[in-house]
């Protein structure tokens, strides 16, 4: 058996106090290192760091990636010089982000895009998300709008189609030279100059001349690229149709060789009203003979310069005309031109338009209800204007010029004849020479 100790007698007292603990170990040395205290500081922020770092790219790209409010394709416009705060307030007011401006920035920041977002027109996509909204920007990807300069304008008139745009910004000093604009659809950016838009139509039409110019028949009696704008500009206006231009420019190109004038309205209106480009009415007798730089009633040969701005496919034409020996064309009533090599050929296809004509007149005029009194008589026309179609009289003595456009109407031995007018007038025909 083991010996149990003595059991030493003790005051009451002493027997009601508690037993002493033995005192806790001693912290090594180690631990009370201060670098050891910092480390563990540094470790614990770091954890914590992390966590927050993982919970904030977890929520971020959840931001970044989760659709956005757009119902439909939306254009939005970016102004200059906005700023962030700006872009985040268009974007929120136009509909297509809803987080807070703050939260926007942030994920600029977070993107490294903060210095390249561009202003402009955008296109956002239906649920564009807020990653793709700001790489828009970003790209710079700006809506291109198509506009169409028609053939056949002159510079002024292009112009003011410009000026009433309101896509394009700024104002033209001056009227660019007639015949250096190439009619053709373009695609523009909101907030282009029209300085910019008429430098890019001047440069697109000195390319397409280069070219046109160098691919020309060996044979072209015209001596120059402008030679080739100023024609090519007649033709524009004498038809519109694709399969007559270069018969069209054959007969002029003909006419040229054969030192014929070339007879055609347009150039008469253009010498009346100029840039302008139309006149608004039939032409007068008295103006057919009227001396004009660009009248080629009068004139011998080609104008001074072109009268409107011909397209691509007038230039081709003109360069390259169909192999004919046709001198003049008159309208056939269906919209096309008679062709024909002979002055006599030419007076027979003039009274089939003018039979047809007649036709149409007759069978448009209503006669007069009985009960009403007959009709006042018309008053005549003036000595130098063309009768209109509610002055022209029964049996008129000269035949009249048809509404749409028509060929020289003289042989080269005659006094010189109407050509008509490339543009139809909305008016009654002038009366031919």
């Amino acid at each position: 058996m083991s010996e149990r100790p003595p059991i030493s007698p003790r005051s009451p007292r002493a027997a009601l106090e508690p037993e002493k603990v033995p005192p806790p170990p001693k912290r090594s040395d180690r631990a009370r290192n201060p670098f050891v205290v910092v480390g563990n500081a540094i470790i614990t922020i770091i954890l914590i760091a992390m966590l927050g770092i993982g919970a904030g790219y977890y929520y971020g790209r959840q931001i970044l990636e989760a659709a956005g409010p757009l119902k439909e394709d939306k254009i939005v416009n970016i102004p200059s010089r906005a700023g962030k705060r700006d872009i985040a307030d268009v974007l929120n007011r136009e509909g297509v982000i809803d987080v807070n401006p703050w939260i926007f920035i942030g994920s600029v920041f977070a993107l490294k895009a903060s210095s390249d977002l561009k202003p402009g027109e955008y296109a956002f996509q239906k649920n564009a998300s807020l990653r793709d909204v700001i790489a828009t920007i970003v790209e710079g990807k700006v809506v291109q709008h198509a506009v169409t300069i028609p053939e056949g304008l002159t510079s002024e008139q292009i112009v003011a189609r410009l000026a009433d745009n309101d896509i394009f910004t700024g104002t033209v000093r001056e009227f660019p030279r007639e015949g250096t604009l190439l009619p053709e659809t373009y695609k523009f950016p909101r907030g282009t100059t029209r300085e910019q838009v008429i430098q890019r139509m001047q440069q697109a039409q000195k390319r397409a001349l280069a070219e046109i110019w160098e691919r020309r028949s060996p044979d072209l009696p015209i001596k120059s690229p402008d030679q080739l704008v100023t024609l090519a500009s007649i033709v524009e206006k004498e038809t519109g149709r694709a399969d007559e231009r270069s018969r069209v420019a054959a007969v002029f190109v003909n006419r040229l060789r054969q030192r014929i004038k070339l007879q055609s309205d347009p150039t008469i209106i253009y010498g009346l009203v100029g840039g302008k480009g139309t006149l608004g009415r039939p032409i007068k007798r008295s103006e057919i003979t009227q001396p004009s730089p660009y009248n080629t009633y009068v004139i011998e040969g080609l104008p001074p310069g072109p009268i409107s701005n011909p397209g691509r496919a007038s230039l081709e034409a003109t360069a390259n005309p169909a192999r004919t020996r046709d001198l003049y064309f008159v309208a056939d009533g269906t919209g096309g031109h008679a062709f024909t090599e002979t002055y006599d050929q030419h007076q027979k296809n003039v009274g089939r338009l003018r039979a047809m004509e007649k036709q149409i007149q007759n069978d448009t005029v209503e006669p007069p209800e009985e009960a009403s009194p007959p009709p006042a008589a018309a008053a005549p026309a003036a000595a130098d204007t063309a009768p209109t179609a509610t002055t022209r009289p029964p049996q008129p003595k000269r035949p009249a010029r048809p509404p749409t456009p028509t060929a020289p109407t003289a042989p080269p031995t005659a006094p010189p004849a109407r050509q008509g007018a490339a543009q139809t007038s909305p008016t009654a025909p002038v009366v031919q020479r």
